[in-house]
Formats: C-alpha cells, structure tokens, sequence
C-alpha cells in the first residue's frame, strides 16, 4: 500500500500545476482576446481566470519568439498571432498544463 501512495504522490508532483480559479480569480493580469483574420482562435475550457491566460500567453510567446497572444478566461478564447502551426501551438498549450479546442475555431 505505502508503495502505490509514494507512486501517486510522485506522479502528482510531476504534473504540470493547474491553478484553482479561487486562487487567482481576481488577478490584474488578464488579457482580452482580439480576434485577428492573420491569427489562429482557439479554446481553453479549463482556463479560468487571469493567472491561466498568462501561463498559456508565456507558454506559446516564449517558445515562438515573434508571436502575440491575447488570452480572455472569461470566454475562454485564445488568439495567437505570427504563427499558423495549430499542431505546434496545440502542443504548447497541452505542456503547459490546459486543454486547447481539437481544432482552431472561427473567429
């Protein structure tokens, strides 16, 4: 038993942390989406408050230097901008720790 109690608390420890909406629910820091013809939109269900929206933000502008998040948890819309690899994009935000949509959405 002790060993099937170590085996979950490590594999907790290894997961990406998912903030709690009551921790961060009145950031300063969110972002409002700007829908953008040039830009991909796509959706973070479990994005929900502030503290998300610029983890995703830093996730996809650090890793592909060039590009623009705008990130809304209210409508749960992400648009990225200066880069069209939804499948990269997509990676991104799954090793941050979100869901994104299974594909882009219309803008």
């Amino acid at each position: 038993m002790e060993s099937r109690s170590l085996l979950f608390t490590r594999t907790q420890q290894e997961a990406p942390a998912m903030c709690s909406c009551q921790q961060h629910s009145n950031s300063a820091s969110e972002t409002l989406a700007t829908p953008s013809p040039d830009g991909l939109n796509f959706r973070v269900e479990d994005m929900t408050c502030g503290h998300c929206a610029d983890m995703i933000k830093k996730a996809i502008e650090t890793t592909l230097p060039g590009t623009t998040v705008d990130a809304d948890p209210a409508s749960k819309r992400v648009n990225v901008t200066g880069f069209g690899d939804y499948a990269a994009i997509k990676a991104i935000v799954i090793g941050a720790g979100y869901t994104p949509s299974a594909a882009p959405v219309a803008a």
